[in-house]
Formats: C-alpha cells, sequence, structure tokens
C-alpha cells in the first residue's frame, strides 16, 4: 500500500463479505487509510473473529444481503456512510444449472448488491459518496462451470453504469472492479487443480494468480478525492488476462 495514512481519516464505510477473502482485503486497506470500517457476512461474527483490520477501526456486523429487512436495519443504524463495497457473493458452481440455485446466486450477487446500494443512497447523498461493486472477469466471458455467478457478475457491470447515472445528482460515485483469477476460497476449487491453475497461470501475462491486496489498491482509489470524476467505470484487476 503507498497511500497516506490519513487519504480516508474521518470516513464511514461498509464492505459487505468483508469478513474473509477480497472484501476483507479492501476492509482492511480502507482502515489502513483512516477510515472506519464495518465488514459483514452471512455468519455472526465479532471483532474478534476478523483479523482484516485493527479493531479500533473495524467492527463486524452478520448481514445477509438477500434479507431486505437485515439490510434496512443496518443502515438504520449507521449515522454516517461515506463509502460501500459490495462484496458479498456466493458460488455454487454446477449446481447453478437449477433454477433455483442460480436464481439464489443472482439474488445474493446481484441484487444484493442493489439492496445495499438503495439502502445506503440517503446516506451517501448527504456528502457525497462512493459505491464500488465487485464484478469479475466472468462478467466479460462465460462460465460453463458457474452459469449464475456469470451472469450475476454481467449484471454487475450493467447495474454499475444504471446506478452511477441516476446517482451522479446527489454527488454519489458507482464503479466496479472486475478482480481476475486470485487466490482466495472461491477459486479453492479451480486452484486444487493442478491442470487449470497452470493454465491460468500461464494465460495471465503478468505470470501469476493475484492476491486480495491486489484488488484493494483498486478499490481505495475509486473510493479516494484522485477518483473525483470517475463514476460507471469497471476497472479489470486481472494481471492483463482479459487483454489475452
Amino acid at each position: 500500500m503507498s497511500f497516506a495514512a490519513d487519504l480516508l481519516a474521518g470516513r464511514q464505510a461498509l464492505v459487505t463479505g468483508g469478513t474473509s477473502g477480497i472484501g476483507a482485503a479492501i476492509a482492511a486497506a480502507l482502515a489502513a487509510c483512516g477510515a472506519q470500517v464495518v465488514v459483514t457476512g452471512r455468519q455472526a461474527y465479532s471483532v474478534a473473529d476478523y483479523n482484516g483490520a485493527p479493531p479500533e477501526r473495524c467492527r463486524a456486523e452478520p448481514l445477509d444481503v438477500a434479507d431486505g429487512a437485515a439490510v434496512a436495519r443496518l443502515l438504520g443504524r449507521l449515522p454516517r456512510l461515506d463509502i460501500v463495497v459490495n462484496s458479498a457473493g456466493i458460488i455454487h458452481r454446477e449446481a447453478e444449472y437449477d433454477p433455483a440455485v442460480f436464481a439464489e446466486v443472482l439474488d445474493v450477487n446481484l441484487t444484493g448488491s442493489l439492496r445495499v446500494a438503495e439502502a445506503a443512497r440517503p446516506l451517501l447523498a448527504r456528502q457525497g459518496g462512493a459505491v464500488v461493486n465487485i464484478a469479475s472477469v466472468l462478467s466479460f466471458a462465460g462460465g460453463p462451470h458457474a452459469p449464475g455467478y456469470a451472469a450475476a457478475k454481467g449484471g454487475i457491470v450493467q447495474l454499475t453504469k444504471s446506478l452511477a447515472i441516476r446517482y451522479a445528482a446527489q454527488g454519489i460515485r458507482v464503479n466496479a472492479i472486475a478482480p481476475g483469477w486470485i487466490e482466495t476460497k472461491f477459486t479453492r476449487a479451480v486452484r486444487d487443480d493442478a491442470v487449470r491453475y497452470e493454465a491460468i497461470r500461464a494465460r495471465t501475462p503478468m505470470g501469476r494468480w493475484g492476491r486480495p491486496e491486489d484488488v484493494a489498491g483498486a478499490a481505495v482509489f475509486l473510493c479516494s478525492p484522485a477518483a473525483a470524476f470517475v463514476t460507471g467505470a469497471t476497472l479489470p484487476v486481472d494481471g492483463g488476462y482479459l487483454a489475452t
């Protein structure tokens, strides 16, 4: 991290899916830049369970983003909000060809992002704020092993554009990050397959898989004053994977 320690001082951030993987890395990076961060996950976490950021700048709350009432309750308890990162997501791979499972994945990964953004909008509008949605390289390519996940992430790109247009008059910027192949629990099934792991590494021009921290830096930029005129964009963080 090369950002100033006070870059986001005084800002309040909410990171859904912030208790592990990419979300946890983003939460830690925001806190390292001075923000106060609320991280959420489907399970009940305490700060002691969460190792992504110092407890004086971070607290954890249980939240299912598919539960609109729960989203409204959590947002209703926050006195201020400057940053929202929609990182909550699930994946069920081949089971997603079952329409019921497909619908569940869309409800969490896509509609959940809309629920949180809409519930957060009044707070964000008070001083202008930033929303960062987590898309994927599968936003731009088919996902034969995870059709629901790919469809949801494709939808995130279009949702990001739509919200950016709608929220701009209130001073709220909305952008997305499209991570490439990142070493997290989400990708463990692929990483455990030596052939697929090496094929992805070989296709990536930078010659490696990404780390959650690679995505976190992009998120800090999009949430910072340096991105004051950036909205509606989807930024790939993929080591050049989409360029090949």
